[in-house]
């Protein structure tokens, strides 16, 4: 199992706009469909990666609890879907209805939006404030397959109560930690 760190987008930068298809839906969703009045969160996901799998369940609550409350919430896979099949759109409606994701789980096949937010690993989370400009990038919280630290969402729970109660975020952010994004092989 890899370890590949995040590779922190500088805080400040405006959240690239794209238009990916929802293979659940069979629609195409852009950045401003999914977009919370409050803030939106935008986290690169897989249906392969050990690390993802670890955190699933949490994601989901955190979407829960914080989509009441204005946030948006879009999940983004770019895997190479032909050397890396398990992640295949097909595949991603089959997990996304497994988890029962409240947020859209859309296939990036160019591979252009993981570029444009220099998106490194699965999972990988951004958190972007009303005028889409970014506030927290990094991990979901401390725990990792088989280090017993109880999944619990903390550090991207912290900014977007931050953000809820009008505070100033952590200074302090750690990169996540995960499996490298497949990238397609170079032509």
């Amino acid at each position: 199992m890899a370890r590949t760190p995040s590779n922190m987008l500088e805080l400040g930068t405006t959240a690239p706009y794209f238009s990916l298809l929802n293979p659940l839906t069979n629609d195409h969703v852009t950045l401003t469909d999914a977009a919370g009045e409050r803030g939106t969160v935008i986290m690169f996901l897989c249906n392969h990666c050990p690390f993802v799998k670890h955190v699933n369940d949490e994601i989901v609550r955190i979407a829960n609890d914080y989509r009441v409350l204005g946030f948006g919430f879009i999940a983004i896979s770019s895997n190479d879907v032909e050397n890396y099949p398990e992640d295949s759109p097909w595949l991603m409606r089959k997990t996304a209805r497994k988890y029962n994701y409240s947020f859209p789980y859309l296939y990036d096949e160019s591979q252009q939006v993981a570029k444009d937010y220099d998106a490194a690993c699965t999972p990988d989370f951004y958190l972007f404030d009303t005028e889409l400009k970014l506030i927290y990038r990094g991990q979901l919280d401390d725990s990792r397959p088989g280090n017993g630290i109880p999944v619990n969402g903390r550090d991207l729970r912290e900014a977007l109560d931050n953000v809820f109660n009008n505070r100033k975020q952590n200074e302090l952010q750690k990169p996540s930690l995960g499996c490298g994004i497949k990238w397609k092989p170079e032509n």
